[in-house]
């Protein structure tokens, strides 16, 4: 078995690990999830932002921090499935500082047809031999609001 950290050293190692990591995290069968390995993926002070409400008492547009986030995002985790899983992405880097738009589906079985597809706006920097997230802000994808297709091909992941 490994240590915390261990498994935050390789779920920190490059962009595309933090990004597997990440969505890896928050997917499983109803029950509790590995928040302890959550908290390692963001910087002191970053914000989860989602543009849609999370849960009934949230309101979209509300900025969270990482606890905020879990204390949300739990009940529902518990309660049902819930597997997210990126498939396309597109990635914008200066010295430490990354910005990716990624693209998700969410779905109640791993492999099932998805119940909503939307777009991460990650912030990421590396610091401390690490990658970071600082921020996530993201949208679900709706009738009025379809995923453009830049957001679905440039880097399609398997």
């Amino acid at each position: 078995m490994t240590t915390l950290t261990e498994r935050t050293r390789r779920d920190t190692a490059t962009v595309d690990k933090i990004l597997l990591a990440l969505y890896d995290v928050i997917s499983g069968p109803p029950g509790p999830r590995d928040y302890d390995r959550l908290r390692a993926l963001f910087l002191p002070g970053a914000r989860l932002i989602p543009a849609e409400p999370l849960t009934d008492n949230h309101v979209g547009g509300q900025v969270l921090d990482c606890e905020a986030f879990i204390e949300q995002i739990q009940p529902v985790l518990l309660a049902q499935p819930f597997y997210e899983r990126e498939i396309a992405r597109r990635t914008e880097c200066f010295g430490p500082l990354v910005h990716v738009m990624s693209t998700y589906e969410s779905r109640e079985t791993p492999h099932g047809n998805p119940f909503v597809r939307g777009v991460n706006s990650i912030q990421l920097l590396h610091q401390d031999e690490r990658w970071w997230v600082v921020t996530i802000m993201w949208s679900e994808e709706s009738p009025t609001q379809p995923i453009p297709g830049r957001y679905l091909g440039l880097h399609a992941l398997p």
